[in-house]
């Protein structure tokens, strides 16, 4: 009863926070809810960034994975500083040099509208399906699969638990962004933010306790204490290490979603600043997700766990006391409402902006992109949940299956086409469009032909191959057909801009970190 107790006041502070101050008798201008009236500051930025990217399912599944390979899956967190790097200093200060609202509106001023239509459709797409789908299904399943005995009172059966858990969260996560935009999402995500990381450092402390120490990470599991694996690793060899760095590219530059956020920042620095921390906060999550499942196999020993996604479950069943199951239970809501609510809101950021505004009405009022963005909500809720229930059937019909890989390549199809298209418009000094459109929808059969041909392949790996081959056969194509100038680089002095003399030493520093823990842990 407390544990229920706790969540309903969770639900109840989310609520009340997100609509506090909210003035229903000013008109909300296009700034003010697509991107929070531009004056977010750094610590906002770092928090609810972070907070959008973790997932139910990181907490399942990569804590299972942890269990089996151990410090390698680490680098599915670790390695997004990378990205995050690349954002805050060739990325972000683009976007916000030429103040738009959307990635789209750059693309169009560098490659045209036909290569601006074609992103902002993909994105569309993709997050309306995949993305909230993917986040309600796993939120929901997670903590049914975990809790299921308090929510007996909404059915017996499992299968209408996690129905109704994807339609409850769904709607709850779309009520408070339809009506606070932005600054709703962003104030919700920083309790999300504190409440994720409580309960991970909950989980990671018994899980050391009952280890014995940290000591006794080396003693008992020193094999699992490596962040490279082999390279003829069935899952994680180091080579996917070469893929994961372009798809760092899309997920940290090129995704609506994720940088809303720092196009809302109240100038570079409060961006620059938001993004390194939100880059040293994954550090903290790589701890927080990757150690539990890793102290656990030296916990249990070889003859432990016969499925490793039940390794997070075993551990808030086995360790945790009434109370801490409830801020436990909070944490898996709060990891699915924040990347369900920014999804909302990017969604219906790229609907008004991209194209409400930019074909079907370009004289619209800011009144009238609001109004188009929340329809947006509600209709893209309605997919969301579809798509949920849909993950949902195929994953109790085989409860073996792991469609996580599978949902990873669906949008690995759309993503290596954005990381070509994106370099395309950073790094080249005049990007031919028609080829860059060409190149963009090539990459989706690229990548079904080298699944086709080298089944084998990692899928990180054929990804970055098709990355590289795409972009490669865009600059030979751009050279023949467009002349030279199209294919030249910007010189890199240009590329790199950081808003003072501190910031880009914080950013050296924490790239060097990056690599001491590759050193370190190699």
């Amino acid at each position: 009863m407390l544990d229920l107790l706790i969540v309903a006041a969770y639900f109840a502070i989310i609520m009340l926070v997100a609509l506090r101050g909210r003035d229903t008798k000013t008109k909300l201008t296009a700034d003010d809810y697509f991107l929070s009236s531009r004056n977010l500051r750094w610590p906002s930025i770092a928090m609810s960034t972070i907070a959008t990217n973790v997932q139910g399912y990181q907490f399942l599944g990569m804590m299972g994975s942890a269990y089996l390979y151990g410090l390698a899956q680490a680098n599915l967190e670790i390695n997004a500083v990378q990205g995050i790097l690349l954002a805050a200093f060739v990325f972000v200060p683009l976007y916000l040099r030429q103040g738009i609202t959307t990635i789209t509106q750059f693309i169009e001023k560098r490659l045209g509208q036909k290569v601006a239509l074609a992103y902002s459709i993909a994105n569309m797409a993709l997050f309306a399906t995949v993305t909230l789908g993917g986040a309600l299904f796993w939120g929901a399943y997670a903590a049914e699969l975990v809790f299921g005995d308090y929510f007996t009172f909404i059915s017996e059966d499992r299968l209408w638990r996690v129905t109704a858990l994807i339609i409850g969260l769904g709607v709850f996560s779309a009520i408070y962004t339809y009506f606070g935009g932005l600054a709703a999402v962003v104030k919700t995500d920083v309790i999300q933010f504190a409440i994720l990381v409580t309960g991970g450092i909950i989980i990671t402390g018994v899980a050391i306790h009952h280890l014995g120490g940290w000591e006794q990470l080396y003693v008992k599991t020193p094999e699992r204490m490596h962040l490279h694996l082999a390279a003829d690793h069935e899952k994680l060899p180091w080579t996917h290490l070469f893929g994961l760095f372009f798809l760092n590219i899309n997920y940290w530059c090129a995704n609506q979603t994720v940088i809303q956020r720092s196009l809302a920042a109240k100038n570079l620095r409060e961006a620059q600043i938001g993004l390194m921390a939100g880059g040293l906060t994954k550090y903290l999550m790589a701890v927080i997700i990757i150690v539990p499942g890793i102290a656990l196999f030296g916990i249990l020993g070889q003859n432990g766990l016969s499925d490793p996604d039940m390794a997070f479950p075993y551990l808030v069943d086995t360790y945790l006391p009434t109370g801490l199951k409830g801020i436990i239970l909070c944490a898996l809501f709060a990891s699915l409402m924040s990347t369900v609510d920014s999804t909302f809101n990017s969604l219906a950021t790229l609907w008004s902006i991209d194209v409400y505004g930019r074909y079907l009405k370009p004289q619209a009022t800011d009144t009238e992109l609001v109004r188009s963005g929340r329809r947006t909500i509600l209709l893209t809720l309605c997919t969301g949940i579809t798509m949920g229930l849909v993950f949902m059937s195929i994953k109790f019909a085989d409860s073996g299956a792991a469609f996580t890989h599978t949902l990873n390549e669906i949008r690995y199809y759309v993503n290596c086409g954005i990381v070509v298209l994106i370099c395309s418009a950073v790094l080249l000094l005049a990007p031919a469009p028609n080829i860059t459109l060409a190149a963009f929808l090539a990459s989706a059969p690229l990548n079904l032909f080298f699944k086709w041909w080298l089944p084998e392949m990692n899928y990180f790996v054929r990804a970055g191959l098709v990355i590289v081959v795409i972009f490669l056969l865009f600059q030979v194509l751009g050279q023949l057909l467009a002349g030279k100038k199209s294919a030249r680089w910007r010189p890199l002095s240009n590329l790199f801009t950081a808003q003072s003399r501190d910031v880009k030493w914080l950013g050296v520093g924490l790239g060097l970190s990056l690599v001491a823990l590759h050193v370190i842990f190699s």
